[in-house]
Formats: C-alpha cells, sequence, structure tokens
C-alpha cells in the first residue's frame, strides 16, 4: 500500500481544468480481502473522510479537481487497452481526498498504477509529489520514498497497529498538547474569559475528537484519560483554584445542562467511534471492536438509551445524540447524589438560555467580555465553588456573606439582585429603542399618587401588542433562598414561576384598569428566564428584524 500525494494540480496543455466540486468521493470503495484488520481500519479511517461523514465544525469548503474520478478513468482506460488479463492493475483499495490518495494491493498492481500515474499523469495536470509520499508493505519494497512495515502504521493522522504502537503515538501527541495548553494557561494570566474559551473550543475535547472516532476505545482510553487529566490541570490553573470531582464532573457536561462543556475524550470516546464505525460503506457485525464500544457505551447510560449492534447498523446514530444521552446520565447521576442546596443550583443552571454567557463570543465590541475579576467569580460561583471569605453583608449586618456567594446573589438591599435588576431594565430600554419601540423607563404618567407608588411598569412599552402598552415588571429572584430552596431542589424555574405569580397578582388589576398587558419579567439568579419573560422578547424581536415596518 502507498499513500500518494500530488503535488501540483494543473491542467493538461490545450485542456481547460473543470470538474470543480466539493472534495468528496460518491463511488464506494471496494475491497477485496475484507476479513484483513488492517485493510478493514483503513478503510474505516478513509472513509470518514472520503464519504463526507465526519463530523468537522467550521471545517472550510475546499473546491479542487475530483482526482478519485481522474485516477479512477485513468486506470480503467488503461484496462481496457490491454489485451492479457495478467497485466491490468486491479487494486484492494484506491480512493482520494483533496490531494492525496492511497492505492492498495498486490505489490507488482501497486507498482504499475503508480508508475501509470507518474507517465500519463502530468497530461492531466496530475504530478506525483514523492517527498510527501509513504509506502507500506510487509516485506519492504524498492521505492525511493518513506517506507513503513505493516502491520504499524499512521494514516491521516490516525494510528493502525497494535496496542504498543498506539500508545507510542498518543504519548507524542500528548507532549505536544501539553505545549497547547500551556500556552493556554499564559493566556488566562491576561484574559481569562479568553482562555476558557480557547480551552473549550480549541483546547480540549474538539483538538482530539478525530483520535476518538479513528481509533478503537480500548486502544486508546488510558491516553485520553491522560488527556483529560491535563484538560482538568489546565482549567484548574486558569480559575486559580483546585476543582473537586463533583464541580469538575458539572464543568464536563454541555453548557445545555449547566458544563462548560469541557466534555471528558475518555468517556464520550465509544460514542466518537460508534458513530463514525456506524457511518461507513462497510459496515461488519462481527466487528469486535465496534461491540466493545457498544458494551461501553451502555455501561455509561441509562437503560431506556441503551443500543444494540442491530439498531447501530439499520439506523447509524449520529454522535451528537449519543453524547447528549452520556451527558444526561452523567448529569442525573450528579443530581442523585448532591445537597438540596446544589440540587437547586444544578436545575437553575441547566435551564434554556441559563448558559448562554458561556457560549457567547469573549467580544468587547458586542459588550459581551467580561473581565478576569468577573469571569473567574461567575466560574467558581456557577460550579459551586468557593467566591469570596466570610464577612458581615455591608447592606444586611445581621447577615454573613457566605462563601458560596448565596447571600450576595439575593440580598435586596444593594447587592447583587439591585444591580441585575437595574442593568436588565437599562438592556432592555436600549433593545426596545433600537427596534425603535417607544418606551417609558418607571413609568409613572397618568397614575395617582398611590399608584406611582406601587407602580407596575420598569418600562411601559407603548404599542407593544395590536395597539395595547406592555408594563414589563423586571424581578430578579433566587432559587437558593429558604423559601424557594424545596420547590427549586426539585422543580427548574420554581423561583421564576413563584415570582411571576407574584408579580401577576400584585400587578394584573392595576394594569388592566390603565389599559395595559402585565408582563413580569422574572429571572433566577442564575441566568435562566420564567415563562413569561422569554415570550416578552419576541414581539420586540420581530419588530427589531423589519424596523421599517
Amino acid at each position: 500500500m502507498i499513500i500518494v500525494d500530488i503535488r501540483a494540480i494543473a491542467p493538461p496543455t490545450g485542456c481547460l481544468l473543470d470538474d470543480h466540486l466539493l472534495a468528496s468521493s460518491n463511488s464506494p470503495a471496494t475491497l477485496e480481502q475484507r476479513q484483513c484488520p488492517i485493510c478493514q481500519k483503513i478503510l474505516h479511517t478513509m472513509e470518514l473522510f472520503c464519504s463526507g461523514e465526519e463530523e468537522l465544525q467550521g471545517a472550510p469548503l475546499v473546491f479542487m479537481p475530483d482526482l478519485n474520478q481522474k485516477v479512477q478513468n485513468l486506470l480503467l482506460e488503461y484496462n481496457h487497452s490491454i489485451e492479457a488479463d495478467d497485466d491490468c492493475i486491479n487494486l484492494s483499495f484506491n480512493a482520494w481526498y483533496l490531494d492525496d490518495g492511497i492505492l492498495a494491493g498486490e505489490r507488482l498492481a501497486v507498482v504499475r498504477a503508480l508508475n501509470l500515474i507518474e507517465e500519463l499523469g502530468p497530461h492531466l495536470g496530475l504530478f506525483i509529489n514523492y517527498p510527501k509520499c509513504e509506502v507500506f508493505s510487509r516485506n519492504g519494497i524498492s521505492l525511493s520514498v518513506k517506507s513503513s512495515i505493516l502491520p504499524n502504521l499512521e494514516i491521516l493522522g490516525a494510528p493502525i497497529g497494535d496496542i504498543v504502537h498506539c500508545s507510542r503515538f498518543f504519548a507524542e501527541k500528548h507532549n505536544n498538547f501539553k505545549v497547547l495548553l500551556r500556552a493556554i494557561s499564559d493566556v488566562a494570566a491576561v484574559d481569562l474569559h479568553v482562555a476558557i474559551s480557547l480551552l473549550r473550543m480549541c483546547g480540549g475535547y474538539c483538538k482530539l475528537v478525530h483520535f476518538a472516532r479513528t481509533t478503537s476505545t480500548n486502544l486508546c482510553d488510558d491516553s485520553l484519560k491522560f488527556f483529560d487529566e491535563e484538560v482538568r490541570l489546565c482549567f484548574s490553573s486558569c480559575v486559580a483554584i483546585d476543582v473537586p470531582d463533583p464541580q469538575w464532573q458539572q464543568a464536563q457536561l454541555s453548557p445545555k445542562l449547566g458544563g462548560l462543556g469541557l466534555r471528558s475524550l475518555s468517556l464520550h470516546s465509544c460514542a466518537a467511534f460508534i458513530s463514525s464505525v456506524a457511518s461507513l460503506e462497510m459496515r461488519n457485525p462481527d466487528n469486535t471492536h465496534l461491540q466493545q464500544a457498544i458494551l461501553r457505551f451502555n455501561a455509561r447510560v441509562s437503560p431506556q438509551d441503551s443500543i444494540t449492534m442491530e439498531s447501530v447498523l439499520n439506523s447509524p446514530p449520529q454522535q451528537k445524540s449519543l453524547s447528549q444521552k452520556l451527558d444526561s446520565f452523567a448529569f442525573h447521576s450528579l443530581l442523585s447524589s448532591a445537597s438540596l442546596v446544589n440540587k437547586a443550583r444544578m436545575l437553575s443552571v441547566s435551564s434554556p438560555h441559563a448558559s448562554s454567557w458561556i457560549t457567547a463570543i469573549p467580544s468587547t465590541s458586542l459588550k459581551l467580555h467580561l473581565d478576569s475579576a468577573e469571569y473567574q467569580t461567575a466560574i467558581r460561583w456557577w460550579l459551586g465553588l468557593n467566591t469570596s471569605e466570610t464577612s458581615p453583608c455591608p447592606f444586611c449586618p445581621e447577615l454573613v456573606l457566605d462563601p458560596l456567594g448565596h447571600h450576595a446573589a439575593s440580598c435586596r438591599h444593594g447587592g447583587d439582585v439591585v444591580t441585575r435588576h437595574n442593568r436588565l431594565r437599562d438592556i432592555f430600554v436600549e433593545f426596545c429603542h433600537q427596534a425603535h419601540l417607544s418606551v417609558r423607563v418607571e413609568a409613572g404618567f397618568g397614575l395617582s399618587r398611590v399608584q406611582r407608588n406601587t407602580r407596575p411598569a420598569d418600562v411601559l412599552v407603548q404599542d407593544w401588542v395590536r395597539g395595547s402598552p406592555a408594563a414589563i415588571d423586571i424581578t430578579v429572584t433566587s432559587p437558593l433562598t429558604p423559601t424557594m430552596l424545596r420547590d427549586a431542589s426539585t422543580s427548574a424555574g420554581s423561583a421564576a414561576y413563584a415570582a411571576e405569580c407574584r408579580k401577576h397578582e400584585a400587578n394584573d388589576t392595576k394594569c388592566q384598569e390603565l389599559g395595559w398587558t402585565c408582563i413580569p419579567l422574572a429571572v433566577e439568579t442564575f441566568g435562566p428566564l420564567g415563562e413569561r419573560g422569554s415570550g416578552c422578547f419576541f414581539p420586540s424581536c420581530l419588530v427589531y428584524s423589519h424596523p421599517s415596518s
């Protein structure tokens, strides 16, 4: 077998270079020796790229000539031009991706194919770049290119071979990975928000998921655990605290479940491998590596989410859906062993839209950037870690500021609740102005003196729906207060719902007398909005998207 690199792609003399299309292979590869484990692994790795099934987030669209078809036609024309069947070039495997290709088969057939491409390829604009080619054989081959002896090799950035070879491969990657994480730690000293975003999007799971998709879990699990531990050490260094196991398990969850998106490679490797193998044209029900990955997956999910070999082969699952099942089981396991306070916190941070601040791009120009002190405090508070030392509350001398920041987040005498209320009001007003909506802040016009003292509108929006004004009453509530803790520990959004009910009870009658629509915008301290609060943004968003209307 030889990996061929095309040095240059140029149009033949007197011809126009056509067939520019998205680089992919629409014709399934064939392999005669399907029982050979090395060939199966080669097919596995190659088809991930040639079939276009690889889940590459943000990968650029690369347009190139369809090399796969050009080489196939070249060999086909040659075989039709000769008379003796013994002289035909019969390859076991022939596939190309971008400017790289693989020719596999008997030694003589591979050499003939390579000579044919070298002789006739330039007429088609194909020039072999021998210094970047690599040949693999069991006994070696006399070609002036880099050579390796099977069964151990590396192809398209993935190791193929025994466990010793794979371990050596990952050890080298591990050293390179540590260099990257050290660079991220250096960034954290300047900008923690940017550093954690880089760790989540570029330096952790997504950086190494290709290895998990192309390498059997039993060959790389120990190495992936090392990678996970390095990510944990980097994160702890960035936030300047040794993160305990429960908090680290939360950080490894997806943001939708209240985590930081620092996914565990070891946990999700089985999902990655199952989805990649199941997406191939050649799916073997006797594949022991796939069987082991399925057993590993089923041991880490609830019984109703378990899968079988038959279901995987008949309906190939997406990696995203498998990872969601793993995350869901990990979340509920963490929730079941948590204290009452941590249950309420976990349910609140996993509510819709609560984690938007985590996935937002740290852009100063978009006002989405937190300085390092703010971001460190937010991360610690989000994970249930200590944020400060115990000290008396400056607004409530009889109470103390607990280390976890619960009182600071719920103090109504000048603390976080008041600050967040005012900022939410100002942000909503600014948004309405951009949507060309007429608004009044702390509206008291047309009210009696008694009504002004208990005005139902932090923001009064004229012409909200069908010409009716809307009284937006903003309130910030904590799910960790003694009165809400029990309900908030069993039902997500309980604190916001209770706050909405209180606002309706207090304001509905006054708003009806004034012809206003009462809309309470309740926000829990961990971020989630109440049901009415979420809905109140949609009319303004529609107007904002078409301000001229």
